[in-house]
């Protein structure tokens, strides 16, 4: 029988916060499979260690130092994205940071922290992509969301609320992409092995890391549900995937 193609094959995607974790394997595995991978984060070293990497198992890679919280950086990594692939298939919305801890401490620093990059940067990535989008007449927009923002748990209110925001965020953009061009997809993980917890004070810090040794998620399940996304023809839209151990509550 001939070999069917690999429907992820000569893709295009921008990937932030693909330093490390979930970012990273979503890069790593779609390389794999065969597209064209533009890495965003704001540790240069890293992406670029990376982009080399990838390129070294004959694959294709940019990195593009970014902070999604500006948006003009945002508009030169989409444009970098065409001068160097010609097009933009998919933006996957992957930066984040979590800074927990009660209300009642009144964090305000971390507050915005948390506003900026996981709202102000959702939104900045489709300022820069929804009118090339458009303009090709076809894109997909993947955003990271969070189970947190299902179950709200203490501590976790205002990064449940971001995340929340992201979620209605893509939702609003779902409805109003029912024409075929655009599409939505929203991934909730769960308990993921990742350096989220290494930005929050030391006793979140200890709980989060805690339930990530026991059971977390490897961050390649993660990817693989984004590359199941990606893979469907573009006729089908895989609206939400909560991916979360068997065990979490």
């Amino acid at each position: 029988m001939p070999q069917v193609p690999d429907p992820i094959t000569g893709k295009i995607v921008v990937v932030t916060g693909a330093s490390s974790g979930i970012g990273l394997e979503i890069a790593s595995m779609l390389a794999h499979r065969g597209a064209s991978v533009v890495l965003a984060a704001r540790r240069r070293e890293r992406i670029d260690t990376l982009a080399a990497s990838i390129v070294a198992a004959g694959g294709k890679a940019i990195a593009v130092q970014t902070d999604v919280t500006v948006l003009d950086e945002v508009h030169a990594l989409i444009q970098r994205a065409l001068d160097g692939f010609g097009r933009v298939d998919v933006l996957v919305n992957n930066a984040g940071v979590a800074r927990l801890g009660p209300l009642e401490q009144l964090d305000v620093d971390d507050w915005a922290a948390m506003i900026d990059v996981n709202v102000r940067g959702l939104l900045h990535g489709l300022a820069a992509t929804l009118p090339v989008f458009r303009r090709q007449g076809q894109g997909h927009v993947v955003t990271t969301v969070s189970t947190a923002g299902i179950t709200i748990s203490p501590t976790m209110a205002v990064y449940a609320a971001t995340k929340n925001a992201a979620r209605t965020i893509m939702e609003g953009l779902r409805t109003e992409s029912t024409d075929g061009v655009i599409r939505t997809t929203e991934i909730s993980p769960g308990f993921v092995q990742t350096e989220l917890a290494d930005g929050m004070e030391s006793s979140a810090r200890e709980r989060i890391q805690a339930g990530m040794r026991e059971f977390g998620l490897d961050p390649k399940a993660i990817a693989r549900a984004v590359c199941f996304a990606i893979e469907q023809p573009d006729d089908v839209e895989v609206g939400a995937l909560a991916i979360r151990p068997a065990v979490q509550a």
